[in-house]
């Protein structure tokens, strides 16, 4: 059985002000659908790298983040290659750009 879902506008404004709390910069880069969209994760650790990170759910119905690409960091370029390819597939998607040297991922569930 899986846990209730929170709509989707209260977790991505739940994600900004974690990051806020930190003073790391974060924003929405393309909004979604407010209830039911689901969200990507950009965090931007160089000049031309990033860890992408796309919400999913395990075997068990448990949330959490699902690193996307395969590599802990990927090519700045590579990483908006899948973020279009997720839109195009996707049009509810939200999506989230950080900008963090350290690539810390301030957001709760698992790391799938």
């Amino acid at each position: 059985m899986s846990e209730p879902r929170l709509k989707t506008k209260l977790l991505v404004q739940a994600i900004l002000r974690r990051y806020d709390q930190e003073t790391i910069p974060a924003y929405i880069r393309r909004k979604g659908d407010p209830d039911a969209g689901t969200v990507l994760l950009k965090i931007s650790t160089g000049i031309n790298e990033a860890i992408l990170l796309g919400q999913a759910r395990d075997a068990e119905g448990r949330a959490g983040w699902l690193r996307m690409g395969g590599a802990e960091r990927l090519e700045d370029a590579t990483a908006e290659a899948l973020i279009e390819k997720a839109v195009k597939r996707d049009p509810d998607l939200y999506v989230i750009e950080v900008e963090d040297a350290k690539g810390r991922l301030l957001v709760d569930g698992l790391l799938l």
